[in-house]
């Protein structure tokens, strides 16, 4: 059934969460709502109950399909500001339960178009955050300050601002946090972590340098306002953004679930950078072992349809670009379409390559060639004999883990730190986003990874955050400071 917030039985929104978190100066978090993680190994139910917040492309082709799969998870509740998705959402997941446990009436979901009223409701366990990119870190942090534990599509954030806020309250709260980073898991891609084994133990000598292969973003898109589709909270999509006119090619297709627009333009999105970069920089940084730090040198060239003074076109996040990062180790790592797509370790002694092959997400993944050419293996190596090397029982072992959501269903029980936790997320997310910034800037930027900011550089550093349209983004989240 459609929830609505009328109960007087409940707290408000507001109450709930100024019961959960007060601020002071700074950043600061403290729970009067005990968070399931101190209530021992295993949370109260023996299901886990979850709510999907966000019912696209991503929550039905792959978070719900990934999570209801395991027995331990049962999705209640679907949240999405267009309630014709919200209601898809509904059925979605009452006919996959149907057909799975033979039982018509196996769940009841229920459906709201606000998030926040679902964050009320305490038989909730824990949410999917399956939405547009600036939406990623408030639902976040107001999930954690729920009490909720969360599993949250990349990238972490679209500002540095945003994602060091959300690490740092997942962490204060205990909340169990996963990013939906899924080359760390070895189902179905295992080349990923025996690739970032491999260079950890040395099997290329000493690494050099690290080349990540990604695409840009064609321009285009209808920017002619339209009639807001009834059922879709418009306002709320837009969210912390401009308030600016509704067209379909800039929200989502109407009519299916294929690729919406908002994933080309800046105010929602960074653009593949951070759409692809946070899962190739992800296993970059896993490689280098650099998963909790970040370049201290930056620079970059793109070119953006916005260039051409004569663009009539919607979407304008970057097209062909190369950025060139150097870490404190001395390892350079370049990102760009120069570079073959993917991820190539050079060492010392060798290389290796390693990609998804033919296996997808979406029909959206990076090409894996042009029809008609010979498909490349997706693990290679300068010799194909350190492929075949074993890790000795004394050398790096990376943490295993067999798929992102049944990692995440099994440390909500366990209370132990997911394969990609808040903090790993947000470095991977934040490499991405200063490469953003150098794209934008005719200069090397020198990046400060300890404090987050650039090295005398004011311009770069006002980048690191947006203005919020109230009463929307983090800054407005009661009890949170910045």
């Amino acid at each position: 059934m459609d929830k609505k917030n009328n109960d007087s039985s409940k707290m408000s929104r507001r109450e709930y969460l100024k019961t959960s978190a007060m601020g002071t100066a700074g950043l600061f978090f403290a729970p009067s709502i005990v968070p399931s993680s101190v209530m021992g190994s295993n949370p109260p139910s023996e299901k886990i109950n979850i709510g999907q917040i966000g019912f696209g492309r991503i929550a039905r082709g792959h978070d719900l399909p990934e999570t209801m799969k395991n027995d331990v998870a049962r999705v209640v509740a679907v949240s999405d500001v267009d309630l014709d998705r919200a209601r898809d959402g509904k059925a979605f997941v009452e006919k996959y339960y149907a057909e799975k446990k033979g039982k018509e009436n196996y769940v009841d979901v229920d459906v709201y178009q606000d998030y926040r009223e679902m964050l009320e409701d305490p038989e909730i366990d824990a949410v999917i955050i399956s939405t547009p990119d600036h939406w990623h870190a408030q639902p976040a942090i107001e999930a954690a300050l729920a009490g909720k534990d969360i599993y949250l599509q990349k990238p972490a954030s679209l500002t540095v601002e945003e994602g060091r806020a959300m690490s740092d309250i997942i962490h204060r709260t205990g909340t169990v946090f996963q990013i939906g980073s899924q080359q760390r898991s070895v189902n179905p891609w295992p080349q990923f972590k025996q690739a970032c084994e491999l260079v950890r133990n040395g099997r290329i000598g000493e690494l050099q340098r690290v080349e990540v292969g990604l695409p840009g973003d064609p321009g285009g898109g209808n920017p002619t306002p339209m009639s807001i589709p009834e059922g879709l909270d418009y306002d709320m999509w837009l969210g912390s953004t401009p308030d600016v006119p509704y067209t379909e090619h800039r929200v989502h297709p109407q009519e299916d679930y294929s690729r919406p627009g908002w994933l080309r333009i800046e105010a929602y999105s960074a653009g593949m950078i951070t759409g692809w970069g946070a899962h190739h920089i992800d296993t970059a940084h896993w490689g280098m072992g650099a998963e909790y730090t970040g370049p201290v040198e930056v620079e970059a060239t793109a070119q953006f349809p916005t260039d051409d003074p004569n663009y009539k076109g919607l979407w304008n996040v970057h097209g062909d670009f190369q950025v060139t990062a150097k870490y404190a180790n001395g390892v350079v790592m370049t990102v760009g379409g120069d570079n073959k797509q993917g991820v190539r370790f050079e060492g010392s002694d060798g290389w290796i390559y390693v990609k998804r092959g033919d296996v997808g997400v979406t029909d959206s993944d990076p090409d894996t060639g042009e029809e008609g050419e010979e498909k490349e293996e997706p693990f290679q190596a300068s010799d194909p004999k350190i492929l075949e090397s074993e890790i000795g029982e004394n050398e790096i072992h990376l943490y295993e883990s067999q798929e992102q959501h049944d990692n995440w269903l099994k440390c909500i029980k366990s209370r132990e730190l997911t394969v990609a936790p808040a903090e790993v997320a947000h470095r991977s997310c934040s490499a991405c986003l200063i490469s953003h910034i150098a794209m934008k800037l005719p200069r090397k930027l020198h990046w400060d990874p300890v404090n987050e900011r650039f090295k005398n550089d004011d311009e770069a550093n006002s980048m690191l955050s947006r203005s919020q349209r109230s009463p929307w983004g983090i800054k407005y989240i009661d009890g949170l400071k910045l």
